[in-house]
């Protein structure tokens, strides 16, 4: 099965029967969601989320992400942190032994950009600044993205808490303290349904 083919698998098996609307993470899902009737709610609207249901650029075997691929993680990382229960839907590709394989992006406030990126490379990293069109990438909150590569995170937890408290971080795109409660992974054998 194609990449395309295994997401729509995995995508149908997440889908919940009845719900009266979505809170959505980027500006382009809520388009996304109202062009087909879904009804899109502010996050402040609402209480606590009964289920979070979103995909990953990598999960390890103890559901740990990286997400932020799209540019949208601090808003993801709000939704997690709203919901009671968090569903990663990806394919097998996305699975890893240790988190660092795909860039670990990192939400950035522009002034503490160059910093930021020598602060990475002392910790072994690479950072590089996001472009779109030949500009930094201007994410939904105003902010840059510093995507960082050359890491292997065996503490993800550790990681996530260190970084979230560098002066110029928004936040970072490691998902440990928002883990997933179970991951749907869709492989050429069929869905997969692992909890953590």
């Amino acid at each position: 099965m194609t990449q395309d083919e295994l997401k729509t698998l995995v995508g149908r098996a997440a889908l919940k029967d009845r719900v009266p609307g979505a809170v959505s993470s980027s500006v382009a899902s809520t388009e996304r969601l109202q062009a087909i009737g879904v009804r899109v709610f502010d996050a402040n609207e609402v209480g606590e989320l009964a289920v979070y249901i979103d995909g990953a650029d990598e999960i390890d075997g103890r559901g740990h992400m990286v997400k932020g691929g799209g540019a949208a993680l601090t808003r993801e990382k709000i939704v997690a942190a709203q919901s009671r229960r968090f569903v990663c839907i990806a394919d097998e590709s996305k699975r890893v032994e240790a988190l660092g394989r795909f860039p670990i992006p990192v939400e950035v406030i522009p002034m503490a950009t160059q910093r930021l990126v020598r602060q990475f490379a002392a910790k072994g990293g690479s950072a590089k600044l996001r472009q779109k069109d030949g500009q930094p990438l201007v994410t939904d909150n105003g902010q840059h993205i510093l995507d960082v590569t050359g890491l292997q995170l065996r503490d993800p937890l550790a990681f996530e808490s260190e970084v979230n408290q560098w002066p110029g971080v928004v936040t970072v795109g490691v998902f440990a303290h928002q883990k997933a409660a179970v991951c749907l992974l869709a492989t050429a054998g069929g869905v997969q349904t692992i909890e953590y």
